[in-house]
């Protein structure tokens, strides 16, 4: 039933665009794996080969770590509610923070977000479908605003010392350079 492509055609494009969560997976050869949950409409589709989503600060930076040691990313999204379907993305990211200069080039492409701290540019390497018939149905209800306000409570010069206290390393110990590479 799982299919495989090289690239989003317009039919998965749509319903990316359709989903209001997605699933971030990442390691290194001698990394926990971590999976993160994603939202707040944070992702943009660049094209067939390309999609970037905006990083906000959390209570670790593990996907940053990993892709600076291992660029590879599996980005998984569910349809909750009508068919069925899986849909993974398989590719290289590329952790830009706000001193790069792509930074200026892609954080206009998303809703501003407090706490934005890096964005991911992945190139898709192979797009993959499967039934997704196991999975359960789920209503959106909207948006958690905790974690925006949260940061936007803090703002700048308190979001960068959390940074330092809480993100500069993951649980394996690898560094993620939030410090150094936001300024």
């Amino acid at each position: 039933m799982g299919q495989r492509f090289n690239e989003l055609s317009e039919k998965h494009i749509r319903f990316i665009t359709e989903q209001k969560i997605f699933f971030v997976g990442t390691a290194t050869a001698d990394s926990r794996v971590n999976i993160s949950p994603k939202g707040m409409d944070s992702l943009r589709v660049l094209g067939n080969s390309r999609i970037a989503w905006l990083n906000v600060t959390g209570s670790g930076n593990e996907t940053s770590a990993h892709v600076q040691q291992d660029s590879r990313m599996t980005v998984m999204f569910c349809a909750f509610d009508g068919k069925p379907l899986i849909l993974r993305i398989y590719g290289s990211a590329k952790v830009i923070h706000k001193s790069d200069s792509a930074w200026n080039d892609l954080f206009p492409l998303f809703k501003p977000l407090p706490g934005a701290r890096q964005i991911f540019d992945v190139a898709i390497s192979l797009v993959q479908t499967s039934c997704g018939m196991a999975v359960p149905y789920f209503s959106y209800v909207g948006d958690r605003e905790l974690l925006s306000d949260w940061a936007a409570e803090k703002g700048d010069e308190d979001l960068k010392r959390y940074w330092e206290e809480e993100n500069q390393m993951s649980i394996d110990g690898i560094p993620t350079n939030i410090v150094e590479r936001n300024g």
